[in-house]
């Protein structure tokens, strides 16, 4: 199957279960993952297809190789999160409005199946754009005070930061002026032929603001403010699509335009800048988690730490922290859409977000509990998990980095601070006797398959090393500038 067919089947299962969930309206759970269990295999093909970068449909859909690498990791989410949907989603407490919620969830994956392979910058903005409009719905989707809240908080402060990201893609095309005239195309390949001659200064403001903005999106501290109450107050399925899915096609804009940067030879600052952020989103994840009550709450400070991780990957540079930033991606959206599964189960069960309500989690949650206790020590990075590897790739980069030892360093106190903090929440999780046993409903089989599959391939991912994803992010890197 070539391409287009794949780009078609790709946008169409989601779309299909939008278009059952509001007209047939039954059986949509089914439906849904049905779509998933299509998309990701098909993911993986465009991801095996995409040698060489490809333009299709008039120069609107641009397929490259990490482009596909993030399709790739919104389809294992939107598959593991679909299994779990099924499950968490029939104890809702108004069966009718299911159909709401499925075709939200399948437009939501589909927004984000569509925004990753834009190929003109305005048409990627507007995608970004659009994941923000369908997930407002999906994280205020309870309809409590809070949630509400938090859709508000969220639709506000993401599209503020999308509209500086905005401004920056206009300056950009400003810049262009100067090489191609007053009217052109403003695409990516167009961006990293024009930015070498492009006026400097309007090349490191229009940078400058994308990453303010996309950062705003992605996570990355101190723009981070909506994360927390959105992961939290959402269905779990959604926070972990949230997590996952999200946070990785936001920042696969930053990372577009720091290759431009690159090429036109200003990448010196530009990285520091990306440095200094995951620095401080590192920070601000370690100290939150340390003094979190809120379950949920918990695990999206994770994200905003582990989005610091992804950002000094790809602000180090060269080809270990490419590899260790691409590696990353795919074993955080694994091990966060099994964290945010076990949560959303703990939280069913114990009727409640607080950590101090939680005791004896093994005896709540037989089974379950300890795939989620070994999900909770990957998520640190400890080994024999597929993050260990990661964390250790993007660590060799600060190491070997010029003027960059001194961040490798604090990037490690801050890991076992990190892995302190987050075991001892389940430690008093599970360790505590519990004083009333709690009466919320079991998971069942639809908790255990995605969580198993998780816990699956993270160890496999932490152990093996793919050898072709040797090949696939080397041509990453090159593609990025990297040195080989």
């Amino acid at each position: 199957m070539n391409q287009p067919a794949l780009i078609m089947v790709l946008w169409a299962a989601p779309l299909v279960t939008v278009l059952w969930s509001l007209l047939v309206r039954r059986a949509m759970g089914w439906v849904n993952l049905l779509s998933a269990l299509v998309c990701f295999p098909v993911s993986v093909l465009l991801l095996v297809s995409a040698d060489t970068p490809h333009i299709w449909f008039d120069r609107m859909l641009y397929v490259d190789r990490i482009g596909a690498w993030v399709l790739m990791c919104v389809a294992v989410v939107y598959l593991l999160s679909s299994f779990f949907a099924l499950d968490y989603m029939r104890h809702g407490e108004d069966a009718r409005r299911l159909p709401n919620f499925y075709a939200l969830f399948a437009l939501f994956a589909w927004t984000m199946f569509a925004a990753p392979m834009a190929n003109m910058i305005g048409v990627y903005w507007i995608g970004i754009e659009l994941t923000t409009l369908v997930s407002t719905f999906l994280v205020g989707y309870e309809r409590r005070a809070e949630s509400m809240e938090a859709a508000w908080k969220y639709i506000i402060i993401v599209s503020g930061g999308i509209s500086i990201a905005l401004l920056g893609t206009v300056l950009l095309y400003w810049g262009g002026t100067f090489v191609l005239g007053p009217t052109y195309t403003l695409d990516w390949s167009t961006l990293d032929a024009i930015a070498p001659r492009m006026p400097t200064v309007l090349l490191q403001l229009g940078f400058l603001l994308a990453l303010v903005g996309y950062g705003v999106k992605a996570g990355l501290a101190p723009m981070h403010t909506w994360l927390p109450d959105a992961h939290s107050e959402a269905p779990a399925p959604v926070s972990a699509m949230l997590s996952g899915a999200l946070l990785n096609c936001a920042m696969l804009g930053i990372v577009r335009f720091l290759a431009a940067t690159d090429i036109a030879g200003h990448g010196a600052w530009p990285h520091r800048v990306l440095i200094a952020l995951g620095v401080v989103s590192l920070i601000v994840g370690a100290l939150f988690i340390m003094r979190q009550r809120g379950l949920k709450r918990m695990l999206a400070y994770s994200s905003v730490e582990h989005m610091g991780v992804i950002a000094l990957g790809f602000g180090f540079g060269g080809v270990l922290g490419v590899f260790g930033a691409l590696y990353h991606m795919l074993n955080h959206s694994i091990n966060k859409t099994l964290m945010f599964i076990g949560a959303g189960s703990a939280v069913h069960r114990y009727g409640t977000h607080d950590i101090e309500q939680m005791r004896d989690v093994p005896a709540a949650m037989p089974g379950v509990a300890w795939l989620w206790l070994a999900g909770a020590v990957a998520i640190t990075g400890a080994p024999p998990f597929g993050l260990f590897r990661s964390e250790l790739s993007v660590l060799m980069a600060g190491w070997q980095g010029s003027g960059t030892r001194w961040v490798a360093i604090l990037f490690l106190l801050l890991l076992i601070v990190i892995f302190v903090g987050f075991l001892n929440h389940f430690r008093l999780m599970y360790a505590r006797p519990a004083t009333t046993p709690p009466s919320g409903p079991l998971p069942g089989l639809m908790t255990w398959i995605p969580m198993l599959l998780a816990v699956a391939a993270l160890l496999v991912l932490g152990l093996w090393w793919p050898p072709l994803f040797t090949q696939w992010f080397g041509q990453i890197a090159h593609s990025l500038g990297a040195a080989s």
